[in-house]
């Protein structure tokens, strides 16, 4: 979808859009290594970060937020940079703030315990589960992950089914092998030369 189509589906879908005002919700894109992330800034933060189809994104974003939405460079650009930096290998931690409003509250449990997974090391769904107390909702926790609406920023992507099987990805399989590749090649060593493993 180029901008044209953007600013065209903002103006159908979202009445009260003004292209010259600001809008609650910054909304646009961003192409990058591994995809074409859809993204929505709240004044709380970035409330999706999504590989989902731009449509399916402003739908669930006007109909659970509200329906001013349209681009504002304002909001949408930091975030961008900051994206471009982390996918450079030049970014290890995000700065931006995460609104998780689109997630269930048992998610955003899940989703905020991914926050404090270090760059470059992994953890597996069982080692989440336990953490915050259910150590039998593995199932729970992975559809937590798979609806992540912040993925990259909230690094779902850490999370693998054991050392042998990365386990699933909204980005796909081969994002994610991607980004544990880069983020592994990135990571500072511990002091006898050795890439950080599992947290």
């Amino acid at each position: 979808m180029s901008s044209g189509d953007l600013d065209a589906l903002l103006r159908v879908t979202s009445p009260t859009y003004i292209g010259k005002t600001h809008p609650d919700i910054a909304f646009g894109t961003l192409d990058g290594p591994v995809g074409r992330l859809t993204l929505a800034v709240t004044h709380r933060g970035v409330v999706a970060c999504s590989y989902e189809d731009e449509n399916v994104v402003f739908e669930r974003v006007s109909r659970e937020i509200g329906s001013f939405i349209g681009p504002d460079p304002r909001r949408l650009d930091p975030v961008r940079r900051e994206l471009d930096a982390y996918f450079s290998a030049r970014l290890r931690t995000f700065t931006t703030t995460v609104d998780l409003q689109l997630a269930t509250p048992f998610a955003r449990t899940v989703l905020q315990m991914m926050l404090a997974v270090p760059y470059g090391t992994v953890t597996t769904y069982r080692e989440i589960a336990e953490r915050i107390g259910r150590p039998r909702a593995l199932r729970a926790v992975g559809n937590a992950l798979g609806s992540n609406p912040v993925c990259v920023i909230v690094p779902c992507h850490r999370v693998v089914e054991s050392d042998a099987v990365l386990g699933g990805y909204a980005g796909g399989a081969t994002a994610k092998e991607r980004l544990l590749r880069m983020e592994r090649t990135a990571a500072p060593t511990d002091g006898g030369g050795r890439l950080p493993g599992r947290v």
